[in-house]
C-alpha cells in the first residue's frame, strides 16, 4: 500500500486551464485522490510546498537510452536518475538502439530493464522497419501485443514510398501511432548546419530548411492517403508551418513536436565550432527559433521534447563535421523551457500543456493531468531559482549539453512517480 499524504500551499499548474491557482493535492495509493482549492485542514501527513509550482510530471518523447549495446553512454538507471532530477516522470524511448527494437524479444528486454532499473515510467517505441533499413515492415501486431507504444525508424527516413505506404496502411489497420522524422535524407546527408551566411562564413556543409518542408509535404500526402495516426518528432523551421497548418485544417490525425534546443538556441550558438551544439536537425536561424516559440504558444506545434541523445567524449571531441550529433537534455529540459516563460513568450500553463497534457493525449497515457483519479506523477519546482549549469554535475553518464556554463533559472525540488518521491533537491 502506497503512502497517503497532502501536498499543500502549492501553486498548481493545470495544463487544461489558462492560469495557475493556490491549492493542494491529496494523494492516496499512488493517485490524485482529491484536488483542494485554498488551504484545506486535513489530518494527514502534509508536505508544505511553500507556494512553489506543482504540476503533472513531464512526459518526454524521443529519449534515447543506450541499452543494449552502448550502455557506456546511458543506461536505464542513469537515465532514470537524470529524468527524476529534471522533473520527467515518463520517458517515451526511441528504438534506435544497438540492436534496434524491432522484435518482441528486444522490446520485452527494454520493458524489463526499464521496470527494474529506472526511477520513472518507461514506454518504448519499436522500429517501423526491420533493422531500421526501410526495406521490410516489422511485425507490428506482435510488437503492439508486447507493449510498443508507437513505431518509428528515428532519423533514418524511409525512401521507398511503397514500403512507407504499406507500413502506414498496416499501422492504420491496427490503430497504431507512427512517429516520423521529416528531413529529406538526400539533401540533408552530411549537413552540419543550416544554409545561410553564417554557415558560409564558417565553411560548414549545410542544408536548406526546404529539405524539411519537402520531407513534411511528402509524408503529409501519404498520411492523407492512408489516414494513419502520425506524430512529427521535430519541426524546426518557419517554412514548414503552412503545410502543417493545412494538414490540421484538413482534419488529418497529425501532431507535431519541437526540441527544446530549437526553441532556445540558434545557429549562432555554434560559435567557435562547439560540438555540443551539433544536433539533428541543425540549429536554425533566430527567425526560425522565434517562429517555433510562437507556434507552440499558438497550438500549431503540440509537444516540446528533449530529444535526449547521449554521446560520449570520444564522439564529441572531434572536428565539427566529424562529431556525432545530439545533446543530453533530461535535466536541462525544464530550466531551458522556463526561459520561454521568463521572457513572457509563453504562459506557464501553455508551456505545461506542451510538456505534459499533449504528449499524454497523443500517446494514450493516463498521466499528464491534474485530475482526480489520475496517477500522482508530479513535479514540484521553483521557477525563479537561479544557478549556473555545470555539466559534470549531471546525472546522465554522458555530459554533452550545450548549456554547460550557462545561467539557468528554475530548479526541481521534488519529483513523484505514482505517489512515491523519486527525487528531492
Amino acid at each position: 500500500m502506497k503512502s497517503n499524504f497532502l501536498l499543500t500551499n502549492a501553486t498548481l499548474i493545470d495544463p487544461k486551464l489558462e492560469d495557475t491557482y493556490i491549492g493542494a493535492l491529496e494523494i492516496k495509493n499512488g493517485v490524485i485522490f482529491k484536488i483542494h482549492k485554498g488551504y484545506p485542514n486535513i489530518k494527514i501527513k502534509t508536505i508544505d510546498c511553500e507556494g512553489k509550482y506543482l504540476g503533472p510530471g513531464i512526459i518526454d518523447i524521443g529519449v534515447k537510452i543506450c541499452e543494449p549495446g552502448e550502455r557506456h553512454k546511458e543506461s536505464f538507471k542513469s537515465a532514470g536518475q537524470a529524468a527524476a532530477a529534471g522533473g520527467v516522470t515518463t520517458m517515451i524511448t526511441r528504438p534506435d538502439t544497438l540492436p534496434p527494437i524491432d522484435s518482441p524479444e528486444i522490446l520485452s528486454f527494454m520493458h524489463q530493464r526499464g521496470s527494474d532499473a529506472s526511477l520513472v515510467n518507461i514506454f518504448p517505441m519499436a522500429t517501423l522497419t526491420k533493422n531500421r533499413e526501410g526495406r521490410e515492415m516489422v511485425e507490428m501486431g506482435f510488437l503492439l501485443d508486447s507493449g510498443a507504444i508507437a513505431f518509428s525508424d528515428g532519423d533514418l527516413v524511409i525512401t521507398d514510398l511503397k514500403i512507407l505506404t504499406r507500413a502506414l496502411t498496416y499501422a492504420k489497420s491496427l490503430d497504431a501511432l507512427v512517429v516520423g522524422h521529416i528531413q529529406e535524407p538526400t539533401l540533408s546527408q552530411g549537413a552540419t548546419s543550416t544554409s545561410g551566411k553564417f554557415a558560409s562564413l564558417r565553411g560548414l556543409p549545410s542544408v536548406s530548411v526546404i529539405a524539411e518542408k519537402i520531407g513534411l509535404e511528402r509524408d503529409l500526402s501519404i498520411i492523407e492517403m492512408t489516414g494513419t495516426k502520425y506524430h512529427i518528432d521535430q519541426i524546426s523551421s518557419e517554412v514548414s508551418l503552412p503545410a502543417l497548418i493545412r494538414a490540421k485544417r484538413l482534419g488529418l490525425d497529425i501532431t507535431a513536436g519541437v526540441s527544446i534546443h530549437h526553441l532556445t538556441l540558434n545557429e549562432l550558438d555554434i560559435g567557435d565550432y562547439k560540438t555540443f551544439f551539433k544536433v539533428k536537425p541543425p540549429l536554425r536561424s533566430e527567425q526560425d527559433r522565434v517562429s517555433m516559440v510562437e507556434a507552440v504558444s499558438g497550438g500549431i506545434i503540440d509537444i516540446i521534447s528533449s530529444m535526449h541523445t547521449p554521446q560520449d567524449e570520444e564522439s564529441k571531441r572531434l572536428p565539427f563535421e566529424e562529431a556525432a550529433s545530439g545533446a543530453v537534455a533530461l535535466e536541462t529540459l525544464l530550466p531551458a523551457a522556463l526561459r520561454l516563460y521568463h521572457s513572457k513568450s509563453i504562459t506557464i500553463n501553455k508551456l505545461w500543456a506542451a510538456l505534459t497534457l499533449n504528449p499524454a493525449k497523443r500517446f494514450g497515457l493516463a498521466s499528464g493531468r491534474l485530475e482526480e483519479g489520475c496517477p500522482a506523477d508530479l513535479v514540484l519546482f521553483d521557477p525563479e531559482l537561479p544557478f549556473i549549469l555545470d555539466r559534470e554535475t549531471l546525472k546522465s553518464k554522458s555530459k554533452n549539453t550545450p548549456f554547460d556554463g550557462h545561467r539557468m533559472q528554475g530548479r526541481v525540488l521534488k519529483t513523484f512517480v505514482a505517489g512515491e518521491e523519486v527525487y528531492s533537491g
